[in-house]
């Protein structure tokens, strides 16, 4: 079991995927760094000298308050990170798509040929210059 175990846990998917985690929780630290640090006092300079976005509430009764300043952050964090990954992915997609199609379906028979066939191997119709 312990052998089976270390062959999952040792998958190169799983590791990937720890990895991932990690430098996600890493860039989420960093971009709630800026938010606090730089994007904050920003805020609190158009917002009538408030320091941050945290401090903003809504005082029910003196012991009661809705912080709805924290949940602002949170949106802006999110959004950052959002934005973030959109640029990763579109990154990512852009070289999948340098990497060509060598293969695609006879129009006959739907297996898949080269795509400089002429003829197909499976069912032996000719091709026109697709």
């Amino acid at each position: 079991m312990l052998k089976e175990f270390r062959e999952f846990a040792f998958k190169g998917d799983v590791v990937d995927l720890a990895v991932g985690i990690v430098i996600g929780a890493a860039f989420g630290a960093i971009v709630k760094s800026f938010v606090d640090n730089l994007i904050n006092p920003f805020v609190g300079l158009l917002g009538g000298g408030k320091s941050a976005l945290d401090g903003l509430a809504v005082h029910i009764t003196p012991s009661v308050a809705i912080t709805y300043g924290a949940f602002l952050s949170a949106v802006v964090n999110f959004l950052i990170i959002a934005f973030a990954l959109f640029l990763v992915i579109k990154a990512v997609n852009r070289f999948r798509k340098a990497e060509e199609a060598t293969d695609h379906p006879c129009p006959y028979c739907l297996t898949s040929i080269p795509i400089a066939a002429t003829r197909c191997p499976s069912c032996t119709s000719q091709l026109s210059g697709e």
